[in-house]
């Protein structure tokens, strides 16, 4: 997993904002989303649902795709995903 500093000097591929919308709306756009980069590249999505902290990252195991980390913002979450195949 990436440090923080790490984390916010990622420039994402693409960025889905998913803030306002409970789950599973959040792991669905990642669902959707992933399939907008290609293998290697990072996804980012926001999200202001406590749940897809835990979620988004046993997806991305599952699906063989690398969870790099989450930033806290204000009022919601930063969760990036590197897309593995």
């Amino acid at each position: 997993m990436a440090t923080p500093e790490e984390l916010k000097a990622i420039n994402a591929d693409t960025q889905i904002d998913a803030r306002g919308t409970a789950c599973p709306g959040p792991l669905l756009e990642v669902k959707k989303g992933i399939t907008t980069v290609e293998v290697g590249q990072v996804m980012e999505l926001l999200s202001s649902d406590a749940s897809t902290n835990k979620d988004v990252p046993r997806w991305a195991q599952k699906k063989g795709h690398d969870y790099l980390g989450t930033l806290e913002d204000a009022g919601f979450w930063r969760i990036f995903v590197k897309r593995g195949k």
